[in-house]
């Protein structure tokens, strides 16, 4: 029996051993070819593909048309799967491939009808435009032909890769929208419903404006002390305390400086772009070299978003721009009344085996979401005909600042705050993107008389900028970048509190001289300004008790004052703060939670009338159980404390120090196949770097959200410009490009933004005949 035992396990072994060579070398084959020689009917002139050492896709053309196809060619090489994910996201088609797991999702995104936007969109394109997005389509789909075997994910999945169309460039820009402007949507209908069940008073409390404040003219919103609203007790016992989800603030930082206070005399920008991670990272880096219209030469060097042709943050050589989600007003939810005249479209969403009907409501206004017993349309800037196009490419050719910001006026993008500067020394800042003209903006929910419906279907061309301020500096972080003024014009449609861009103004101010290599340093600053109040707050609570919480005390004596990896300290304070706001709200959560509503949508709002609650201490706010606010912290802060524990110390030692934030906030840069199977992990995902800052602050970075691109350049200067990205080029585990730069990235190393040497060259050349 053992014998017989011992054969079977050898031939399993073998069995096993013979798969997993099958299985390397069939994966090993289905590597893109990087160099050689192709012919293609797709470019009118010879290109040619390069990578460096980064993966980096240097591209020489002798026009944009063929530059569009050799990226094209590119994308499709390396990020195909990726780009499909994209364009399915937004057109809700995810299904199609992983089944009813995700046909919540696709109902979702259905409801915004994107598909059919975008192919009405390519169809009302001008010409050039058009003609660009069909070379570049050439480009992917003749790379994916190319290919000897379909990739891992596609023999996972059992699924195949569908040719790449025109329309499907302008849904990944879409699936850019839902990313940046979700939160939108979900703040005016929570906020509407705050008013609807809790009144006018309590909406006027949890929507106060912040008191961090960081508009580039200095210009403050007032912020008089709203009146606590009553909450009544039946409410308060009944609420079951439940996490708020903290809301991401996908956007980004950046700053910039005029040549006045840099050594050369160019203007200087710094871009992190504030995203979710997975593997491949979202961004791709590419040079592309070709000649212009005007016969001029072209050098533009950034990033690319594969599935679509542009550079979208870069330099030329005369100018360089970035972006921050500017989180003005681009949405309104209109309340339906009872006759209001609806209709029912019928959709049939592909399963990898059949299909699933799903109903949408429309009306005049836009789709329809019906909570409780009322119907609401949605009018967003995205479902406008003039939400995607291509004119961001324009910026390639620009040589100076104005000519920039003119080109910039009517860009088919989610809308964004746009730095830049040039070679002469200018800096300036405008928000660019689709932007509505309508002017009658409500947090809440308007009435249909309100509705301006021609002034939605126009792209606003009055916009505000700041050309060359006095003070030589300029900076944007998510919360409100223009004056208080010009604010009651574009609205709220999330802003970030403002403690963040307070910080970068701030370390923007207490330098006379900037190079590079500082403007890289200050994208570190993990100084924990916004939580020294709660630091202080939490000191005093447990100090009623020092014996029982001495360990405690002297972890929060020790915190750094910043969200360092080794402080035990920060992470009792955060987690502090949030039980806190969670505990404290949970009425209103729970209220909300009834119609799918939460108010993660405005945590971040929650931060004032936290504040003031503590300071008044209303008895009738005070959870069930407690007869003092006193009494009510010390149990939030052993609540939070014991949650962490539970999480984090798998040793159940009661160690304060298996609570350090590096390892509570640990960078896990996953790919969505190795968040499902487990066992993949090690082949897949990047490797885990210990956490080192947070949201309220310059060095944003949570578990697997963070800058997904760190930008730093004088236009002009490029050899000194910085390009550092958490993840590699290609998305093909046994590409030498998979990982190529996140250990850089992880330790924080600036990774040259100009390409290196070329270590592959693929030739195009135009097909005879």
């Amino acid at each position: 029996m053992i014998k017989i035992i011992k054969k079977l396990l050898i031939g399993l072994l073998a069995l096993g051993f013979v798969g997993a060579i099958t299985l390397y070398a069939g994966l090993y084959s289905s590597l893109p070819q990087l160099t050689g020689t192709v012919y293609s009917g797709g470019v009118k002139q010879a290109v040619s593909l390069s990578r460096d050492s980064l993966g980096t896709a240097v591209i020489t053309a002798s026009n944009r048309n063929d530059a569009a196809y050799a990226l094209g060619y590119a994308h499709g090489q390396d990020r195909f799967f990726q780009m499909d994910l994209l364009r399915r996201n937004a057109a809700g088609e995810l299904a199609e491939i992983f089944g009813l797991a995700v046909i919540k999702l696709d109902e979702r995104q259905r409801f915004h009808q994107f598909r059919q936007r975008a192919e009405m969109i390519v169809a009302n394109m001008d010409v050039a435009s058009k003609r660009l997005l069909q070379d570049y389509a050439a480009g992917v789909n003749d790379a994916q032909q190319a290919q000897h075997l379909r990739s891992f994910e596609y023999l996972l999945t059992q699924s195949k890769p569908e040719p790449w169309r025109s329309a499907d460039s302008l849904l990944v820009i879409f699936s850019m929208y839902l990313d940046l402007q979700s939160g939108t949507i979900k703040r005016d209908l929570t906020l509407a419903h705050i008013e609807r069940y809790f009144g006018a008073d309590m909406l006027a409390f949890v929507n106060q404006n912040s008191r961090y404040q960081a508009a580039i003219d200095g210009s403050e919103l007032a912020t008089p002390e709203i009146a606590i609203p009553s909450l009544s007790l039946p409410t308060v016992a009944m609420a079951k305390v439940t996490p708020i989800a903290e809301p991401v603030e996908v956007g980004s930082n950046n700053w910039a400086v005029s040549g006045k206070v840099t050594q050369s005399g160019h203007g200087m920008l710094s871009d992190d772009m504030h995203l979710s991670f997975a593997v491949p990272i979202i961004w791709y880096r590419a040079q592309l070299n070709y000649q212009s219209a005007t016969g001029e030469a072209v050098q533009v060097t950034g990033v690319s978003l594969p599935g679509a042709p542009a550079i979208v943050v870069g330099t030329n050589g005369h100018i360089a721009w970035g972006f921050t989600n500017a989180y003005i007003d681009t949405a309104d939810w209109i309340a339906l009344a009872d006759d209001e005249a609806t209709q029912v479209e019928k959709q049939q969403i592909k399963l990898p085996k059949g299909e699933r009907e799903y109903a949408l409501e429309l009306s005049r206004f836009g789709p329809v979401r019906r909570i409780d017993d009322k119907a609401y349309a949605l009018a967003w800037v995205a479902h406008q005909p003039y939400a995607v196009d291509m004119q961001l490419m324009q910026l390639e050719t620009a040589t100076d600042v104005s000519t920039g910001l003119e080109k910039a006026k009517h860009f088919g993008i989610p809308v964004q705050n746009l730095l830049i500067v040039d070679s002469q020394g200018d800096a300036a800042w405008q928000p660019t993107g689709a932007i509505p003209s309508r002017t009658a903006l409500s947090d809440t929910a308007q009435h249909s008389d309100d509705y301006q419906a021609e002034l939605w279907r126009q792209d606003e061309t009055q916009i505000p900028r700041v050309h060359n301020p006095q003070s030589d500096r300029l900076w944007s972080a998510n919360s409100r970048v223009m004056s208080a003024s010009d604010h009651q014009r574009f609205g709220d449609g999330g802003y970030a509190l403002g403690a963040r861009a307070e910080q970068v103004r701030d370390n923007l101010l207490a330098h006379d001289s900037f190079d590079e290599r500082l403007f890289f340093a200050m994208q570190f600053d993990n100084t924990a300004h916004f939580l020294t109040p709660w630091h202080e707050y939490l000191v005093s609570v447990l100090s009623s008790q020092p014996k029982v919480f001495s360990d405690d005390l002297q972890a929060l004596a020790q915190w750094q004052q910043c969200a360092c990896s080794d402080s035990v300290g920060y992470t009792l304070v955060r987690h502090f703060r949030d039980q806190m706001i969670d505990a404290t709200f949970a009425p209103l959560e729970a209220g909300l939670n009834k119609q799918q509503l939460s108010l993660s949508a405005i945590k971040r709002n929650l931060e004032t009338p936290m504040w003031q609650l503590l300071a008044k201490q209303p008895p009738q706010w005070l959870p069930q159980g407690y007869d003092s606010w006193a009494a009510f912290s010390l149990d939030a802060y052993r609540h939070s404390k014991q949650d962490l524990l539970a999480k984090y110390d798998s040793r159940n030692s009661g160690d304060l120090a298996t609570l350090q934030w590096g390892k509570v906030n640990a960078l896990k840069v996953q790919h969505p196949f190795s968040k499902q199977i487990p066992l993949l992990s090690h082949w897949l995902d990047m490797p885990e770097v210990a956490g080192f800052g947070d949201s309220y602050m310059p060095a944003v970075q949570r578990s697997s959200f963070g800058a997904s691109q760190r930008f730093v350049v004088q236009p002009g200067r490029e050899e000194q410009g910085i390009m550092a990205i958490p993840g590699g080029q290609s998305g093909h585990p046994l590409s030498d490009f998979y990982r190529a730069g996140f250990d850089e990235y992880g330790t924080h190393q600036p990774t040259p933004l100009l390409p290196g040497d070329s270590l592959a060259t693929l030739e195009i050349l135009p097909a005879a005949g």
